[in-house]
């Protein structure tokens, strides 16, 4: 008895082994990110600027489907400072881009809204400031 006891038990151990290994491997196998997500942006967050840019680019980790790509740059007052719309950058699938008009000195407030060609959408704002003269440069 104690003989088939034993060769249940290697038996148990001998096939236990390859899934137990299987499931580890397949634990450590990273997952795939499930959101696409800004990862630059051109003016900066929260930048104060010296002059003022000539468009917003922004670039993701993923591809971005351009047809569906929103972006509005917004005054002090909230009002749209171009009616321009957004266009895919065109080295670079990643990124958005949004030509700007001239733009006074204020605080503008930047808004997107892109789904990733995976199907995410990812939406954000941020801001920056115009200044003419930023004190210290």
């Amino acid at each position: 008895m104690m003989r088939g006891l034993s060769a249940v038990r290697m038996f148990m151990r001998i096939a236990l082994i390859p899934a137990m290994v299987a499931m580890a491997l397949i634990s450590a196998v990273p997952s795939a990110s499930a959101h696409s997500m800004l990862v630059k942006a051109e003016p900066p967050r929260r930048a104060v600027l010296a002059k003022a840019p000539v468009h917003v680019r922004l670039w993701f980790n993923e591809e971005i489907e351009g047809d569906y790509a929103a972006l509005v740059v917004l005054d002090a007052e909230k009002h749209p400072v171009t009616e321009a719309k957004p266009r895919l950058a065109q080295d670079d699938p990643k990124s958005i881009v949004l030509p700007l008009p001239e733009l006074a000195d204020g605080k503008y407030s930047v808004k997107f809204r892109v789904l990733s060609v995976d199907g995410h959408v990812v939406e954000s704002s941020f801001d920056f400031t115009v200044k003419g003269k930023v004190h210290g440069k």
